[in-house]
């Protein structure tokens, strides 16, 4: 049974809500662009989870991408920055396309198939990468993919192969090493 030290102790990794700011302001937009960033990846009427999506910093931008007929899960671990995603989504009139899913500290516990999924910049915040990554692997449709995004500061060269080589063992296959993502990036499918 989980005790209430043991979730402190992984979740003290994940970028806290009150530091949403730093996640979602003018500036990031300048240099991380979400069209640019998951835009070749998204169809009008995909379904499309944003994981950690922390303030929606990519999950408004997504939405709109998905249409009228798609739909955007946002799920994160913290339920202030779904909050922040709500209301943004409400200001940008892209609500009636998003659900939002709070996370568990151990589990993801999203029941779904999505035409692609983005992990930007919190693969290493998880307590477990290898669990994490079996997860987005069940949640993949055929042909659907994941982006992962890493960033320099945090995961150096080994970590991340470490990651792809955990990726491989849960049945996830890389496509491409794409650049200009914003850090170390992969993007992935469901082996066949």
């Amino acid at each position: 049974m989980q005790t209430e030290a043991m979730n402190q102790t992984q979740n003290e990794h994940v970028c806290p809500y009150q530091m949403a700011f730093i996640l979602d302001n003018w500036f990031r937009k300048l240099i991380q662009k979400p069209g640019k960033i998951v835009g070749n990846y998204i169809n009008e009427g995909d379904t499309v989870i944003d994981v950690g999506c922390g303030p929606g910093f990519f999950s408004i931008d997504m939405a709109r991408m998905v249409g009228k007929t798609g739909k955007v899960i946002a799920a994160d671990l913290q339920p202030q920055m779904l909050e922040k995603v709500k209301k943004k989504a409400l200001k940008h009139g892209v609500s009636e396309r998003m659900e939002f899913h709070q996370c568990q500290s151990v589990s993801i516990g999203l029941d779904c198939k999505a035409d692609f999924i983005l992990g930007y910049y919190m693969i290493h915040e998880t307590g477990n990468p290898r669990s994490f990554l079996a997860e987005m692997s069940q949640a993949l449709k055929t042909g659907g993919k994941l982006l992962i995004v890493e960033p320099r500061m945090h995961v150096n060269q080994r970590l991340f192969e470490t990651m792809i080589a955990e990726a491989r063992d849960v049945g996830l296959k890389v496509v491409d090493y794409p650049k200009g993502k914003g850090g170390r990036s992969v993007l992935f499918t469901i082996s066949e």
